[in-house]
């Protein structure tokens, strides 16, 4: 369908566009001093997001649209009633695919062997774009599988599910970044949509924090349920980014990063801390 055959054009297009334009904000409006060299970090974040696309299309036969597709055509779903308009399946669908991803998030803090998987995302020693993008291939594989599951069970229209993706993935790279907003831009839009300085308090070392903004895009989930932390206790410019057992660069590199959801202990889980 012509809908799947331009979906990998928007979806790369986007991305690069998006990818571009923050990498240039973040030279010339940075938010925070970087910690650690940039070339090493971007040249391993930017090998592990190089293999996300490739890993998911080994596995997967058809994507996110495509199971819409087939949703619609099968009438599965919560959302497949004629009698709910278009326009609530539409905003419906796109609001609970976010809640099945501020969930999925969660619960990647709160179970042992996906916290394993998650841990590579939050190793890293500085927050801008990449790390936004900086996810083991497993977490990816189980995040698709996941979202497929997800896309079935509650039948949202495929321009809806198209939409969400491609928002997501903006979202990801925009609350990751490493881009000064004045203060009343921020309180404005984090009324909408997850801000950098709402989730940098994710990235924080301190346990506490790290168990709050677990929102990739919509911030209203932290709130409801009462997960929002409004700023980091030590102020963003002091906070420290990452996690307390891997602070040693030689931990950090790619092979290693790779090899992490494998090897040693996989310590205390965030959330089951406090």
């Amino acid at each position: 369908m012509v809908l799947l055959e331009t979906e990998k054009i928007v979806r790369l297009g986007i991305f690069f566009a998006i990818f571009v334009v923050l990498a240039i904000v973040e030279i010339f409006r940075p938010r925070r001093r970087l910690t650690v060299s940039k070339a090493g970090r971007w040249f391993t974040n930017l090998v592990i997001i190089a293999l996300n696309p490739l890993t998911v299309a080994l596995i997967f036969p058809v994507l996110p649209t495509g199971v819409a597709l087939l949703a619609a055509e099968h009438n599965w779903g919560l959302l497949s009633h004629p009698a709910i308009p278009t326009w609530l399946k539409f905003v419906g669908g796109f609001v609970l695919l976010d809640l099945v991803v501020y969930v999925q998030h969660v619960l990647h803090h709160a179970v042992p062997v996906l916290w394993r998987l998650h841990r590579v995302h939050h190793t890293d020693l500085d927050f801008d774009l990449t790390t936004g993008l900086r996810f083991h291939p497993l977490e990816i594989v189980v995040s698709m599988a996941v979202k497929l599951a997800a896309v079935a069970a509650i039948g949202p229209p495929p321009l809806a599910v198209l939409l969400f993706e491609v928002v997501l993935n903006v979202t990801s790279q925009f609350n990751h970044s490493n881009i000064h907003l004045p203060e009343k831009i921020d309180r404005l839009l984090r009324l909408l949509v997850v801000t950098p300085d709402m989730h940098r308090v994710h990235h924080s070392v301190i346990v506490r924090e790290t168990n709050s903004n677990f929102g990739f895009n919509l911030p209203w989930w932290d709130r409801l349920s009462g997960t929002y932390k409004d700023q980091p206790v030590g102020g963003h410019q002091d906070m420290t980014i990452g996690l307390a057992q891997f602070r040693d660069l030689r931990q950090l590199s790619l092979l290693r990063l790779l090899r992490l959801p494998f090897s040693g202990d996989a310590g205390a889980v965030p959330i089951n801390r406090h």
